[in-house]
């Protein structure tokens, strides 16, 4: 059953041609992420902070008074609030917290570091709300992995609180693409190549190197992150950056758990009502963030 399920998606991914050029990437990913829609039970509410959108959501049940805050993938150059809407808010409901998905600002018309600053203003705003650190979950998925990152980075190295945890999904954590599964996997990978990357990466880096530990946070000293939880697909090019970014953490005796599902593709829970491991990580990841926020 699962070959069959994420085999459907995988034909759902090549039904189109590959977009080119940043406008076609950016509704492809927000129309392919965002095909199965959003449950009619969870509330939604638009808010603006600093120059980004944001949103809200609260499924029935959820504690309000803890908070996921969601960065998106798509390389810093894509990706959206609503492509990634659907899989946010059920996370949310699994969890029985609010969520609140930023709409940072994308490459290459803000490269590095505006993502990490949109990152920090929007975390900022939820202490401005009341919540406390330890309530706060950050979390993303692809490059939003690697924001997620380097936003604690940022908190720590500034002597501030850190939020209760984080969750990272497929993360892109090495923008120089060190990782042997970026060969290894691209046969098998529908959807992230080095090629593609190395574009990705040129237009956020914009000259910065990619070495530099905010923009690849597996250089970076990960010391005194709060728990993590790292999932990852094993037919992935990506799959050796999750898998070197858990051992860096658990190096620096941060509290880590990954997560490899087997023939899932990158960032499978985009897509979970069409698969069975979509909806079972999904309920993996709410089971932590329900363990590790307090309040």
């Amino acid at each position: 059953m699962a070959d069959q399920e994420i085999q459907a998606v995988r034909a759902l991914l090549s039904s189109q041609p590959r977009p080119v050029g940043w406008a076609q990437r950016r509704e492809r990913l927000d129309a392919v992420a965002s095909i199965d829609g959003v449950a009619a039970d969870i509330s939604f509410e638009q808010v603006r902070i600093g120059p980004c959108d944001a949103e809200w959501s609260l499924a029935p049940g959820s504690d309000a008074s803890k908070v996921l805050l969601f960065l998106h993938g798509g390389g810093y150059c894509s990706g959206s609030i609503k492509s990634h809407r659907g899989m946010v808010s059920e996370v949310g409901r699994a969890a029985k917290v609010r969520t609140l998905a930023l709409g940072y600002r994308l490459a290459p018309e803000h490269p590095f570091p505006a993502a990490i600053e949109d990152a920090l203003a929007a975390f900022d705003h939820l202490l401005g709300l009341g919540i406390p650190a330890g309530s706060i979950a950050i979390s993303g998925d692809s490059a939003g992995g690697g924001l997620s990152l380097a936003t604690m980075l940022r908190l720590r190295d500034g002597g501030r609180a850190l939020p209760g945890c984080a969750w990272l999904a497929s993360p892109w954590v090495d923008l120089a693409m060190t990782g042997a599964s970026m060969a290894s996997k691209a046969a098998i990978d529908p959807l992230i190549h080095r090629e593609y990357l190395e574009e990705l990466a040129a237009a956020y880096l914009d000259g910065t190197s990619a070495v530099d530990p905010l923009a690849s946070p597996l250089h970076a000293d990960l010391s005194g992150l709060p728990p993590c939880l790292i999932i990852v697909g094993s037919a992935e090019t990506l799959l050796d950056d999750a898998v070197r970014i858990a051992g860096r953490l658990g190096a620096a005796d941060v509290s880590t758990r990954v997560e490899i599902w087997p023939e899932m593709i990158h960032a499978w829970p985009l897509w979970a009502k069409r698969l069975t491991a979509g909806r079972m990580a999904i309920a993996s990841v709410g089971a932590f963030l329900h363990e590790h926020l307090s309040g």
